[in-house]
């Protein structure tokens, strides 16, 4: 096989989701079926990467300062849901199941992988809750021990008003899943379900 095919595949493989099969498929099609969405998908892909950034509050994907969910009056303002990724978000949304504000803080607590508290999207979490218009947080994170520990940590060491009503989602998850590929009764039992977050 010729190596620019290759590197091409590789590539594609790299990718959430994609295994040499399906690389395999799509670099063909691109290459061979329909080279004219190769140019268009190259095009698209530059687009995004230069107009899309971080919604300065939550950390949403956005092309203005502030995403639609940030800027909207429509949500409700005294709930924050946490989650660790703008899929997350994406899946919430999708589910229709939360009407409230988002942070998103970019992973999760794993001192094996190198990431500590100062890797998580942490201070612009400390700054919107110094504003004292949030009633609750739902912690919205994986159910494995990165995700416990990672909400231990936010209990523990961020969330210190004694009004603030800290709570997690409940049954309905999977041990070790995320909320990404949950369906939407299911993410709508784990928002039903929260319980408080034990200290």
């Amino acid at each position: 096989m010729n190596e620019p095919y290759e590197r091409l595949v590789q590539s594609l493989k790299s990718l959430p989701g994609l295994g040499y099969r399906s690389a395999e498929k799509i670099a063909l099609h691109l290459l061979v079926e329909k080279p004219e969405h190769a140019k268009e998908l190259v095009e698209k892909v530059s687009v995004a990467k230069e107009t899309l950034g971080a919604c300065r509050v939550c950390g949403n994907l956005t092309d203005q300062e502030l995403c639609k969910i940030c800027a909207s009056d429509e949500r409700e303002d005294d709930r924050l849901c946490l989650v660790e990724s703008v899929t997350d978000l994406f899946a919430m949304e999708k589910a229709g199941v939360f009407r409230g504000k988002y942070h998103i803080l970019m992973g999760k607590l794993s001192p094996v992988k190198g990431v500590g508290p100062e890797q998580l999207n942490i201070a612009n979490l400390r700054e919107r809750l110094a504003s004292g218009k949030f009633e609750e947080v739902i912690l919205a994170l994986s159910n494995d021990m990165e995700g416990e520990a990672t909400c231990h940590y936010l209990k523990n060491e961020v969330f210190q008003n004694e009004n603030l009503k800290v709570t997690r989602i409940g049954f309905g998850l999977p041990s070790g899943g995320g909320i990404t590929y949950a369906d939407q009764n299911t993410l709508e039992n784990a928002l039903q379900s929260r319980k408080i977050l034990d200290p």
